[in-house]
């Protein structure tokens, strides 16, 4: 490649971010340059000291944007991924394993502290797997710990899980005579079902929820 065209490849971080906001309407400029200060990404500079983008570097800011949005992993975590993906050429897709997080891991993600997630652990809300924590547990201490700024603690959500806990007996009920067969395709059978029921239950809490308000609203 002659040096014209390699300068033609680089893109400077307003480049970049016309390129990924469409997709990730929150990054900004002072986000990649922190991305960078973490040392996720190590964008080339120029001789007076700017920074040049490749479209290998965008690739990898892509990957850690959607691993934030999609699987609110934490930053180190994250950076685990890509350090083993580079031996294989870089990252081209999310590990397909399951999020498995250390308790300080999970504290980082969710942005909450030691005494939060005891309160969620006593009132059985997250529990670790063999002393790790899956994305499931992540999702609802981010969740729990946006909801504390209401005013709104661990002990107030007991009442959300004992309705999940109804709403799982009535699942449970209704695909008890397929997880009873034996015939084939059964198992796959009664895990659509459940999902489409799950789904169902969803919408109608969702739905009932916004008529409460409305109502406590007085509109």
């Amino acid at each position: 490649m002659s040096a014209a065209e390699a300068a033609r490849s680089y893109m400077s971080i307003g480049e970049v971010l016309a390129q990924l906001q469409g997709e990730f309407p929150d990054v900004t400029v002072s986000k990649i340059r922190f991305l960078e200060g973490e040392g996720l990404i190590e964008p080339e500079r120029s001789p007076s000291g700017y920074r040049r983008f490749t479209p290998g570097d965008v690739e990898r800011l892509r990957f850690i944007l959607v691993a934030q949005r999609d699987r609110y992993l934490p930053l180190r975590v994250i950076k685990d991924h890509l350090e083993a993906a580079e031996g294989a050429g870089g990252p081209r897709a999310l590990p397909a394993e399951p999020i498995r997080l250390s308790r300080a891991q999970l504290l980082e993600g969710a942005g909450i502290d030691e005494e939060i997630l005891a309160e969620l652990e006593d009132y059985g809300l997250v529990a670790p797997i063999a002393r790790q924590y899956d994305g499931e547990a992540l999702d609802l201490a981010r969740v729990a710990g946006a909801l504390i700024r209401f005013g709104l603690h661990p002990r107030h959500l007991r009442v959300v899980k004992a309705a999940v806990d109804r709403e799982t007996a009535l699942i449970e009920q209704a695909v008890a005579p397929l997880t009873r067969r034996r015939a084939p395709g059964a198992p796959a059978q009664a895990a659509e079902t459940a999902h489409e029921i799950s789904g169902l239950l969803e919408r109608l809490h969702a739905t009932l929820l916004r008529d409460r308000v409305r109502g406590v609203l007085g509109r």
